[in-house]
């Protein structure tokens, strides 16, 4: 099956979850299925699983559909009694809410699609507000330039630009003190990717509607090992079954409402 990411969308949040295992890889792939299947009944639309071809580190990739601030702060409450389990075979490194807001296809689709198996990468481009760009429309900036290199990168097919969410728990004391934009590319090939990377200065943003003003950019390739939708699991033998997380979940908004 395929999962996808929206160019752009208002409707969706994206969830970035950015975990080192402390425990065999293939352990935390399970639970991240399991977490998987719980997301699903809380509204979760699209789902991946990636891990970085050098490296151990995993992201868990989820879209949810926006909520009220109400809903978002049981939301919130969900997935933070869940990341306690997670915590059990991982060091959570990030857990972050982002916004797509632009990108392109080859193909004219309004998603970047991928599937198990497929090469996908992400780079970061970041300031502070101590930086001297700390003035600048950071995602507009990154935008125009993405829109400009796409057209003359060989094997990306698809490409989203993703700003980072201030509107969540979890992100609101980074607010005022850093700005986070993120590129997320499909490739048709790991070699493509790599052979794109190598061609580029990967090092720096360079932006000449701003003078010429470069920014430091960090990227990393990623295999996508698992996407929602790719098996069913069988909950019987579960620590984490669905139906008994939403029953926690159910339990501990009663007991702080008494």
């Amino acid at each position: 099956m395929a999962c996808c990411m929206p160019l752009k969308s208002r409707n969706l949040d994206v969830n970035l979850l950015v975990l080192k295992p402390t425990v065999f890889i293939d352990e935390l792939v399970e639970a991240l299925k399991h977490f998987t299947s719980w997301s699903l009944t809380f509204g979760c639309i699209h789902s991946a699983i990636l891990q970085t071809i050098h490296g151990n580190l995993i992201i868990w990739y989820g879209a949810w559909m926006k909520r009220s601030h109400e809903n978002k702060k049981l939301l919130d409450s969900a997935l933070l009694l869940m990341l306690e389990r997670i915590s059990s075979v991982a060091d959570i490194i990030d857990n972050s809410f982002f916004e797509p807001y632009g990108g392109e296809s080859n193909n004219g689709s309004l998603a970047a699609t991928f599937s198990t198996g497929d090469a996908v990468s992400f780079s970061v481009i970041a300031h502070s507000r101590h930086d001297n760009a700390s003035q600048i429309d950071l995602p507009y900036a990154v935008l125009a330039t993405f829109q400009r290199r796409f057209l003359a990168m060989d094997g990306a097919t698809s490409g989203v630009c993703l700003k980072k969410n201030y509107d969540t728990a979890d992100n609101s004391n980074d607010r005022g003190s850093n700005d986070c934009v993120l590129n997320f590319f499909v490739w048709e090939s790991q070699e493509a990717c790599y052979s794109s990377i190598l061609r580029s200065d990967v090092k720096n943003v360079n932006f000449p509607h701003l003078g010429g003003m470069s920014l430091p950019m960090k990227y990393e390739v990623y295999r996508v090992i698992y996407v929602s939708g790719d098996d069913e699991l069988d909950f019987k033998h579960s620590p984490w079954p669905p139906h008994l997380m939403l029953r926690a979940n159910q339990d501990q908004n009663i007991q702080g409402k008494e």
